[in-house]
């Protein structure tokens, strides 16, 4: 039988371990629950993946994005591992056709959304998937103390109950004490360990400037520092403003935001860890599952709202223990602005209800419908129709989702699904009334099995290669095929996804809790004081401040911050 570092070497390729990997696992090995708190970069994701090869049966992961789902299952499969994932953006007859090929044994990880864990078909086949070992990443969820409370994360431990046989690993890189509790509480974990890593980044040096000018500063931080860097802003157009501006400046830079089409983006993403580009200014859509160790400098462009946030993005630089650069850069309004965003972070109970109605209106859910239904939702286009404000509205989404009520998620690429609706009859008469119609339905039935009244992933650009056509040719006369009610043509989205949990309700009986809503108030409130305050202080060493929200104590100084430079000087 195979050790671990066997299977390190033959998978992972590499020759050892890093800290704590070897020990978590080991622990997982024997059966035993297991909470780990690694940062960002620490490798949490071997600490599941690599004792799921070990255990006989199948690994079910639990994952909150889309996104981070997608490059789990992409990595594992660029290793020869068989994976799946199913979330918000697939249609019912993919779900299915997923769980069939989780049923046949061949496949060791099933990566689902918490929202489908009580899902009537995914438990109809839980008992087909042999699951071994249950993986909870982004942990921190299940808790209200967490900056990402996700209710679905409670029925965890439900499904638990039905595999009493799988242990279960809870992963996250951020949770003070009181989260880590709550974790362990709410997982019901029994006979557990917890495995922890220093918050502490020795090697990484942080700074906080209020500049008038952040551009400019920017680039002329750029232009000192050598190698890889990442800045990040939450505005997807300021991602290509300020690329546009450092190219300008002769710096090489390139910009990345959920927005983008799957190709350019994957081709951005490549460019950069390839070192082609050397500076991506990116939204936080940009790092999830990238491990990529010579980062030298992580900018903030804009002030993040959570010191958890901050704290993940600034801790992609340095990940090979050499010095690097974490620098956040802010004006007087950022910080007014970050205070002020609290009420509409949390609007008034009718401001929300009307949201809740408004939207059913948008997307034509009527009531007592809409169980499960999959809507693609343009924020924008919805607040312009309705005016409402756009972070109001997002956040009256967010709670309504921490209420139970929907899932929005996270924006990223789904590909386009056809199914084929017409008879044998009319597919013969397309050749002598639409042969043009007709070449591109023959490549498409060739290309994909199983497409006739079953929704199936396709690529538009498969279809034209094989039709050595050019795609936009293949879209239109899909779209043609879709009018005359020959297919049923969903087109690529990267627009988040509205899942409702629950039929329409009407407004007045909407039930909200009012006392969860205040403690998540207030607790964001905290982390909003804490950056304000991590931002503007000048007298402790910025990484004991960082270190320090997490509850762990550094006895010395970093010496490489701003805070310890100035004092050095004097």
């Amino acid at each position: 039988m195979l050790s671990p570092t066997d299977i390190l070497k033959k998978y992972w390729h590499y020759n050892q371990f890093r800290p704590q990997q070897e020990e978590i696992i080991m622990h997982v090995l024997s059966d035993k629950d297991t909470l780990a708190i690694l940062p960002t970069g620490g490798g949490k994701s071997i600490c599941y993946q690599l004792p799921a090869l070990l255990f006989e049966g199948s690994c079910l992961v639990v994952s909150p994005l889309i996104a981070l789902m997608k490059d789990q299952v992409l990595g594992l499969e660029q290793r020869g591992i068989k994976s799946l994932a199913v979330h918000s953006g697939m249609h019912s007859d993919e779900v299915r056709m997923v769980y069939e090929k989780m049923s046949t044994g061949l496949y060791k990880f099933l990566f689902v959304s918490p929202e489908r864990l009580k899902s009537i078909l995914f438990l109809d086949y839980l008992s087909d998937f042999n699951i071994r070992l249950i993986a909870i990443d982004e942990a921190h969820c299940i808790s209200q103390w967490g900056y990402d409370f996700r209710p679905s994360y409670l029925d965890i431990a439900l499904i638990k109950k039905s595999l009493p046989n799988a242990p279960m690993i809870a992963l996250t890189a951020s949770a003070t004490p009181l989260v880590q509790k709550d974790i362990i509480d709410k997982l019901e974990f029994k006979n557990h360990s917890t495995f922890f890593s220093t918050f502490a980044r020795p090697n990484l040096s942080f700074s906080s400037f209020e500049v008038e000018n952040k551009l400019a500063k920017t680039i002329d931080i750029l232009q000192k520092i050598k190698g890889t860097c990442l800045v990040y802003c939450k505005n997807r157009k300021r991602t290509k403003h300020i690329a546009d501006a450092l190219n300008s400046a002769g710096l090489i830079a390139d910009f990345y935001h959920a927005g983008l089409d799957q190709d350019l983006r994957s081709l951005k993403q490549e460019n950069w860890i390839d070192n082609k580009t050397n500076i991506m200014v990116c939204t936080n859509a940009f790092g999830m599952g990238i491990d990529k160790a010579d980062v030298r400098c992580v900018i903030h462009y804009d002030i993040p709202d959570t010191p958890e946030s901050y704290y993940q993005e600034a801790g992609r630089a340095g990940r090979d223990g050499k010095k690097s650069y974490a620098v956040l850069l802010f004006q007087k309004h950022d910080l007014i602005d970050l205070h002020d965003g609290i009420l509409l972070k949390y609007p008034a109970i009718e401001t929300i209800k009307n949201i809740y109605e408004s939207l059913a209106f948008y997307l034509d859910i009527g009531l007592n419908d809409g169980l499960e239904s999959v809507s693609d939702f343009d924020v924008a286009d919805f607040c312009k129709k309705f005016n409402f404000n756009i972070l109001e509205t997002l956040s009256a989404i967010k709670i309504l989702e921490q209420q139970g009520y929907w899932t929005l998620s996270d924006s990223a690429y789904i590909a386009s699904k056809i199914s084929v609706v017409c008879t044998k009859e009319e597919l013969a008469s397309l050749e002598q009334f639409h042969p043009d119609l007709d070449e591109i339905m023959q490549h498409v039935l060739r290309l994909y099995v199983g497409i006739w009244h079953h929704y199936t992933t396709i690529s538009e650009l498969e279809i034209a290669q094989h039709a050595r056509v050019g795609k936009d040719y293949v879209e239109l006369k899909l779209r043609q095929l879709n009018s005359l009610g020959l297919i049923h043509y969903l087109e690529s989205t990267t627009m988040p996804q509205l899942f409702y949990l629950h039929n329409r309700l009407p407004k007045k009986h909407l039930i909200i809790d009012i006392e969860l809503i205040e403690r998540l108030r207030k607790n964001h409130e905290n982390r909003v004081a804490f950056m304000i305050d991590f931002a503007e202080q000048k007298i402790t060493c910025r990484a004991i401040k960082l270190v320090g929200y997490f509850e762990e104590e550094l006895h010395l100084p970093c010496g490489i911050c701003d805070i310890c430079l100035i004092n050095k000087q004097n």
